[in-house]
């Protein structure tokens, strides 16, 4: 069994920055995928982010250039940093991990930026 602790997040201005972490403790299968969701109020619960355990990358078009996912295999940890945050970032962001065993989410933070 998987799970998964979340720390960062919170208020932050506009134009600001926050960074994320996701650790994962259990039985940690690869491969896998390392994901950060969000959703907004009101919004369906959309991908930010993914990370393979090979470090392959992926974005949603709306943080591009702006959001970096990593991870640190050898502490099962993923990241993100958020950079130039806008108000339409707000939301409850969600790691998750996938594996051809399953997936395991964390537990939700608020990240709210305030214009």
């Amino acid at each position: 069994q998987v799970q998964l602790v979340e720390s960062g997040g919170g208020l932050v201005q506009a134009g600001g920055s926050l960074i994320r972490s996701c650790a994962a403790f259990g039985s940690i299968f690869s491969p896998n995928v390392m994901n950060w969701y969000r959703q907004g109020r009101g919004k369906q619960r959309e991908l930010v982010a993914a990370i393979t355990s090979s470090g392959t990358t992926t974005y949603a078009e709306s943080v591009k250039g702006r959001f970096t996912i990593s991870r640190d295999n050898a502490k099962d940890t993923v990241y993100l940093q958020m950079n130039s945050l806008k108000p339409e970032d707000t939301a409850v962001y969600y790691c998750n991990l996938r594996s051809p065993y399953g997936s395991t989410w964390g537990q939700g933070t608020q990240v709210t930026v305030s214009s």
